[in-house]
């Protein structure tokens, strides 16, 4: 019994001490001797946190042992041990903290912002989560002046990844990377008429935003330093590394509209592996967004019209609007349901060596919808089988026949992974790297049907049992006239599709993947000369995925066509680079930087590109800097190898099927169509920023960008004469593949022009100013397009030049250069006031215009410059607990466009009152041409320059562990 007490009594006092806690108190302060509100305080190697207040003071207990960090962005973080004190005051020295020494950009030694002689933005966890948008890829575009991207209005396989840009120059210019390390590309090869069109990028929307720690955006070409796709700039996002700080968010929202309903969990959390020698930080988030609609009012006396419309019967399409005005049409905003998982690790295997990995994995499955098929467009005359097929309340049909509604299902998946080491060896630093990655995407069609006529094979039979199979003509009937089914002795094929189609397609799918090898060695060879070396080797495949015989057999499903086996298969290739860069600092001030790279691919040959850089530093109130560079971009797998064809939108003559020819077809030889090339660039860059007293700060940098042989998606290609009946006639190469093919035009890539870009960007901001109770911080950043043009003339194909034709017409010269905002702004405020946070930022977007396809030559369409106001409130109820309400787009501000005059002539018709034959004037039978009579009245047919769900209300619960 006494050894029992014992044991209890040395128990109770080894707990006691283990767990005995001391009372420490204290203030923080700048290098003026101003009080820092809101520096983290956490114990070292544990949870245990807290943050000065306003007036810079704080209160925490921990072990006697323990040791206290403090850190505030903008100030060097600063450890001081307890050892027994009950008061620690600290002074902050403003410095720059870790995470704002930038890797992107530098192939020697990482540098700090301030002395980084190119233009970078670092985008911080917070300042992203505070736009409460529900994606990485929406959460840039109210950030980042230069960054756009939009959704669709009408989806299919583009409702799986929005197109986005730096600098309008389409999505596969901008190179994505994580943790330093190149991403995949999507499967995704956008082929609507829409911004992005014939291009292809990385999936940002797929990274979970709370595994990042923060984003830099490298503004400036660089192929030098890494390759292909750099022409634009460089986004390189950072995960999180922190072992010991977690937290878990539930976030939901709702349109004021009272759709698009939203909801999501996350969850990001860290530990330390070993005996402190490593990390492992891990993000799971799940997400549910309900589909939003914004479909636009039919009018009716188009849709009827035989140009504009339909031809059908007035009476009959009024009694369809009057019952869907709308024309039956959801568009805008798909259902997308989303599981992403984020890991990131480190272990120090020695004191100067690292092993080093992350991965990710994304699910997503989006429903959406192709247009409304109406009961005067997919007719029961036509197709009568259809009242069987699709029965409604339509009091005018057999049956009921009201139409139906093709669905759209994507299903996509995204992995990447990185596992390398990093080592100081002689003072030369190695890091060696293996990366992998895809992106799939696969597709379902439902609610339609096969309309073609195909039949199984006929097969010989000995009919009159004479012992022989007749194959010449006899008039079986004895009538005096050899009708069908006579004159040979054959059982005809039964129909395979219409009134025996399926309605539910598999039409396959895409797939990309890549591996990659990098080695990186780089030293500090004096306080002035630093080096870097490295190699790259890299392989892709690009897969077409075959779908099932129906969904492209005779045409394939109705609105969507599958694969066909001949369009699909496996295609791959392998590239092999390597770089020397040369940093000099000739003196504190004074640093010169230079790079070069050669590759070589295996499917069009070699690429050498350079990169020279300075940066003069007058003061920390003042520095220029510049660049000037030579860059490439390969074309995709995607663009060499796909061929399909595919539904799209016509004006007056609604959805045609046409097709996409690749460049290594054998129709590609008969049309003369030459391979493609890569893309060679020109960047100029100049630029001045400083820092003053501390608080302020800016940045204005004017770019040049010239590219040459930009790899373009040509326009419909149609035929070359045609009858009265509209039948092609014509009799060149062009023609009969049209004709072989039912196809009414075909498109397919060409290195066709050659433009220039050039612009300003301007980055200002102004924090910790005292402000009543609180600090306020001020920034304010903008992008102004000067150029954005094609320079010099188009370079068409000798048959297309022939037919009196173009590659790229007014409409691709629009996608091109004038459907992103000329000028874009953001003025955003943030206010900290004890437990409350407020921001307000309003973003504008610059006009911008638009020429579609069928409307006069005489006008174009241009969308209104607008401000969307984003405002955020955020409450910290305990040091653990926050609770944030994001109300985006405060007042529901929506596109608008309208038509101006080119000349004269266009001025006639915006002002000609006069009632056409169709009911209308002219310029609303224009409008009706290009919104496919007004489907599309918000957004039109083409693209827009901002997204039009209206109001969204977003509320979240974050609780850090």
């Amino acid at each position: 019994m006494r050894l029992f007490y014992a044991f209890t009594a040395f128990l109770l006092l080894s707990v006691s001490t283990a767990f005995a806690q001391n009372s420490v108190s204290g203030s923080v302060k700048d290098d003026a001797g101003l009080p820092l509100a809101g520096v983290n305080i956490v114990e070292k190697g544990t949870n245990n946190g807290t943050s000065t207040n306003f007036d810079g003071n704080y209160e925490i207990s921990v072990a006697d042992n323990a040791t206290l960090v403090f850190s505030y962005v903008g100030f060097a973080t600063t450890e001081v041990k307890v050892a027994g004190q009950s008061t620690i005051n600290v002074t902050l020295a403003e410095g720059m903290q870790l995470e704002e020494f930038i890797v992107v950009g530098s192939r020697t030694a990482p540098r700090s912002n301030a002395d980084s002689p190119l233009p970078v933005d670092v985008i911080g966890a917070k300042e992203l989560t505070s736009t409460g948008q529900m994606t990485f890829d929406k959460a840039l575009q109210y950030r980042i002046p230069s960054f756009n991207t939009v959704q669709t209005p009408v989806n299919d396989a583009t409702s799986l990844l929005d197109p986005y840009e730096i600098r309008n120059m389409g999505p596969s210019r901008t190179l994505i990377l994580i943790n330093g390390k190149r991403k995949n590309l999507s499967a995704l090869l956008y082929t609507q008429t829409s911004p992005g069109r014939g291009e292809t990028g990385a999936d940002i929307s797929a990274i979970p935003t709370d595994a990042i720690k923060r984003v830099e955006i490298l503004r400036d070409g660089a192929s030098a330093q890494y390759g292909s796709d750099a022409i634009a700039g460089v986004m390189n996002i950072i995960l999180k590394d922190s072992p010991s700080e977690g937290s878990a968010t539930v976030r939901t929202g709702i349109t004021s509209e009272g759709d698009g309903e939203m909801f999501g969990v996350a969850v990001n959390n860290g530990s330390t592996i070993g005996d402190d020698k490593g990390f492992v930080n891990y993000t799971i988030d799940l997400s549910k967004v309900n589909q939003a609609n914004r479909p636009g009012k039919v009018n009716a006396l188009a849709e009827a019209d035989g140009d504009l419309g339909f031809g059908a019967d007035l009476g009959f399409v009024q009694e369809f609007l009057s019952r869907k005005p709308d024309g039956g049409n959801i568009n805008a905003s798909p259902e997308t349901a989303a599981s992403k998982f984020s890991i990131n690790m480190g272990y120090d295997l020695s004191d100067n060596t690292q092993l080093y990995g992350n991965a990710a994995y994304v699910y997503k499955a989006v429903n959406s919808f192709a247009n409304y098929r109406t009961p005067y467009w997919r007719t029961l005359d036509d197709f009568p089988y259809l009242a069987d097929f699709f029965p409604g309340d339509n009091p005018t049909t057999a049956g009921g026949y009201d139409g139906y509604l093709p669905t759209f299902e994507g299903l996509l998946s995204d992995y990447n992974a990185t596992v390398g080491f990093k080592s100081t060896i002689n003072d030369w630093n190695i890091d060696a790297s293996f990366t992998t990655g895809g992106n799939t995407q696969t597709y379902k069609v439902n609610n339609t049907h096969n309309r073609n006529f195909v039949y199984s094979p006929s097969t010989w039979v000995d009919s009159n049992g004479d012992g022989n199979v007749n194959t010449t003509a006899y008039d079986a009937d004895g009538n005096g006239t050899v009708e069908q089914g006579e004159g040979v002795e054959i059982s005809q094929g039964s129909q395979l599709y219409r009134e025996n189609s399926q309605q539910s397609f598999d039409p396959g799918g895409t797939a990309f993947s890549h591996n990659v090898g990098n080695i990186d060695i780089s030293r500090i060879l004096s306080d002035k000369v630093s080096i870097g070396v490295g190699a790259e080797f890299r392989t892709e495949t690009f897969e077409v995925i075959e779908g099932e015989l129906a969904s492209y057999d005779g045409g394939g499903a109705d609105s969507f066509a599958g694969a066909s086996p001949q369009n699909s298969g496996k295609f791959n290739r392998y590239n092999i680079g390597g770089y020397f860069s040369l940093d000099y600092d000739v003196s504190d001030e004074f640093l010169l930087s230079g790079t070069v790279r050669t590759e070589n691919y295996s499917d069009f040959g070699n690429a050498f590109v350079y990169k020279f850089s300075s940066r003069y530093k007058v003061s920390d109130a003042f520095t220029l800097r510049g660049s000037l560079s030579s860059g490439f971009r390969a074309p995709t797998l995607h663009q060499i190898y796909t061929q399909k064809a595919q539904y799209s939108f016509v004006p007056g003559q609604g959805i045609q099927v046409g097709g996409l020819v690749n460049n290594v077809s054998t129709q590609a030889k008969l049309l003369g169509i030459p391979q493609l090339d890569a893309e060679t660039s020109n960047n100029f860059t100049i630029g001045l920023g400083g820092k003053i007293a501390g608080r302020f700060s800016y940045t204005l940098d004017y770019y040049n960008i010239a590219v040459k042989d930009r790899i373009v998606l040509s326009s419909e290609i149609t035929g070359t004469e045609f009858d009265d009946n509209g039948n092609n006639i014509g009799t060149t190469p062009l023609d009969d593949i049209l004709r072989d093919n039912n196809l009414s035009d075909v498109s397919f890539f060409a290195n066709a022009i050659d433009t220039r870009t050039s612009g300003i960007d301007v980055v200002l901001s102004y924090d910790n100013i005292m402000l009543g109770q609180g600090l306020l911080d001020l920034n304010l950043s903008g992008n102004y397009t000067i150029q954005n043009e094609r320079d010099g003339a188009v370079k068409n194909p000798t048959l297309v030049a022939n037919a009196g034709q173009s590659v790229v017409n007014d409409t691709q010269e629009a996608l091109f250069f004038t459907s992103r905002p000329e000028t874009k702004w953001i003025l955003g405020a943030n206010y900290d006031i004890n437990k409350f946070g407020f921001s307000l930022n309003n973003t504008y977007f610059g006009k911008t215009t638009f020429k579609q396809q069928g409307m006069s030559n005489d006008l174009r369409t241009e969308f209104t410059p607008k401000i969307v106001t984003d405002l955020g409130v955020t409450f910290s109820a305990t040091p653990k607990l926050t609770l944030a309400l994001n109300i985006n787009n405060l007042l529901d501000v929506l596109p608008e466009w309208s038509f101006k005059a080119e000349n004269a002539a266009g001025q006639a018709i915006i002002d000609n009152p006069t009632i056409q034959a169709s009911g209308l004037t002219l310029i609303d039978e224009q409008a009706n041409l290009i919104t496919f009579n007004s489907r599309y009245s918000q957004m039109t047919y083409d693209g827009y320059h901002f997204s039009q769900l209206g109001t969204m209300m977003n509320f979240s619960v974050n609780y850090r562990f």
